[in-house]
């Protein structure tokens, strides 16, 4: 009889659980649950209004897929749970929150639930950009060789710069949290009753090194004097693999989620990186996108190297044996989501209902008779800021080239367009500092609803795309870890790769670029760039100005 184990993939807006057969990487049965809250970006849930580009979550979320979606998946799998040997989650990152002494999230103490600083600030939390540029000021001052290591600048939506911010905003907050933790292993610490850091995470988004560490105490002064005992006080802890064994299943959490107590919990991931194994790739050459509201680009090299833009490089960060490169764009899924739901006629509404098509069906069937350049647009993918490779969040979104005859599917194939050349820019970045890419592996919702979405990258980049066959990646990706947690003594495996071989789907034709349509959106290509450097490397400050304006005049009203 087989053995199985549990993927839980955390998202922006829900989590999902998969159960998984680890001889045939079969997935028997998945099960979803919206978060309650959702994100939380307007006001808390007792109405305290927060300010512009604020995003957080409620704790308790997490814990109701647990406790929902985990028994759900395992009933509809039909097996039997003494054959389940481990659990593993994986999250977006960084999402973090600060805790009290007992691992209890400070906004669920009654003390602090009206103070926004005590809430879990999620990925897209862009609030503290002036903090990041703080944070990046001082790196490049004194030590630019870490700075390096981040492409060149560091993220409002890493750790470091969340916790200036509440260092700067919320001191009480600071000085009452005994740790900051990532939501992944805040909630692997729920599994097992104890706080097991992982490595992917401490060093994309909490400026660790496996040879050197953490930051040393004269930076960390240098961004503020609270914070030079950082890593030793509020981030400290042992930093552990991927594929470790963070402890094993609780009683108490074995018996809400219906599962062995006991069982293996590997340490938590982040969602696109276990996307990686879960692909079958193991080996460099092959850049892995992790599509959604957001893409997360990851890379698997032989050699550290310095790359614009790039999120970070992290020694063993994806597999053990390769340096790990994690790039990145803000918004992509959630552009598309935003023009659907905010410019569309209502005669293409009445069209959609008539065919029997959603909107985004539709228009993808009327984008799709138009050819490169037809549109007569240029779009820059700056809707949510540029995380790669300019890491500025204060960069907006621009279409340019309308007339009055612009039509709806027009702009929608541009804001395609725009992803898959901000996608290119990527490639052509690492391309650019020795870091080899020949094909690219494709996962998440885009790459399975939106055929015309993966032609036009693959002809944009002028590189075959490899399509999962699942569509619950980082959740089976997390299970393969789950196996590796629980070792081949248990049943499981050793190594990712032994995983990997035995449970890694994709579909056996790849999406292949088509040359001609290539060599069109080479030149709109060399359009974007001249855009993209105009606007986004301080020539003309124009979008930035324009924010800072709306913020001033919403400041009055």
């Amino acid at each position: 009889m087989s053995n199985y184990t549990i993927g839980v993939d955390f998202g922006t807006l829900s989590g999902r659980a998969v159960v998984v057969d680890i001889t045939s990487g079969e997935e028997l049965a998945s099960a979803a649950r919206e978060y309650p809250h959702g994100v939380i970006d307007k006001e808390l849930p007792q109405h305290i209004a927060l300010d512009h580009d604020w995003a957080l979550q409620h704790p308790d979320d997490y814990i109701h897929v647990l406790e929902t979606a985990v028994p759900q998946a395992v009933e509809n799998a039909g097996i039997s749970k003494n054959n389940i040997i481990g659990i593993s989650i994986d999250f977006t990152a960084c999402t973090m929150l600060p805790v009290n002494e007992e691992n209890v999230p400070l906004c669920l103490t009654k003390k602090w639930e009206d103070e926004p600083h005590s809430w879990i600030k999620l990925w897209k939390h862009h609030a503290a950009q002036p903090h990041a540029n703080q944070l990046n000021d001082v790196l490049e001052e004194k030590r630019p060789d870490v700075l390096s290591r981040y492409g060149g600048k560091l993220s409002s939506e890493w750790m470091i710069a969340k916790i200036m911010q509440i260092v700067d905003e919320a001191p009480e907050v600071y000085s009452e949290a005994d740790q900051f933790l990532e939501a992944a292993d805040w909630v692997t610490s729920q599994l097992t009753g104890e706080i097991r850091k992982n490595s992917c995470t401490a060093g994309y988004k909490a400026i660790w090194h496996k040879r050197e560490g953490y930051l040393d105490k004269t930076t960390l002064k240098a961004l503020s004097p609270k914070l030079e005992d950082l890593y030793e006080t509020k981030l400290r802890g042992d930093i552990y693999p991927q594929g470790t064994k963070a402890g094993e299943l609780t009683t108490e959490m074995a018996e809400k989620m219906s599962l062995p107590k006991g069982i293996a919990v590997a340490v938590g991931n982040v969602d696109a990186h276990v996307s990686v194994p879960a692909m079958g790739v193991t080996e460099e050459k092959k850049l892995v996108m992790a599509m959604g509201t957001s893409i997360c680009h990851v890379l698997l090299g032989k050699e550290e190297k310095a790359v614009e833009g790039m999120c970070g490089v992290v020694e063993d960060g994806v597999i053990p044996g390769y340096y790990g490169y994690e790039a990145g764009q803000s918004a992509v899924g959630d552009i598309f989501s935003w023009f659907v739901d905010n410019y569309i006629p209502e005669e293409y509404e009445q069209e959609a209902r008539d065919k029997g098509v959603s909107i985004h069906e539709l228009l993808e069937q009327k984008a799709n008779k138009l050819e490169p350049g037809e549109t007569g647009l240029l779009a820059l993918d700056w809707m949510n800021g540029n995380r790669s490779v300019l890491v500025d969040t204060d960069l907006t979104g621009m279409i340019l080239g309308m007339t009055l005859s612009t039509k709806p599917e027009e702009m929608y194939r541009a804001l395609i367009e725009s992803t898959a050349f901000g996608t290119y820019k990527i490639v052509n970045s690492f391309i650019d500092k020795g870091v080899p890419i020949d094909t690219l592996y494709a996962c998440g919702g885009l790459s399975y609803k939106n055929k015309m979405l993966m032609q036009i990258y693959s002809d944009v980049t002028n590189l075959p795309i490899y399509i999962a066959e699942s569509e619950e990646l980082p959740a089976v990706g997390s299970s393969m870890f789950a196996a590796v947690a629980a070792g081949s003594e248990n049943g499981g495996y050793d190594s990712i790769e032994e995983a990997a071989a035995s449970m890694a789907r994709i579909k056996p034709e790849p999406v292949l670029p088509n040359q001609e349509r290539h060599d069109v959106y080479q030149k709109l290509y060399e359009e974007y760039n001249r855009l993209h450097d105009y606007f986004g490397r301080g020539e003309n400050d124009v979008m930035k100005r324009l924010k800072q304006y709306k913020s001033e005049a919403s400041n009055k009203v």
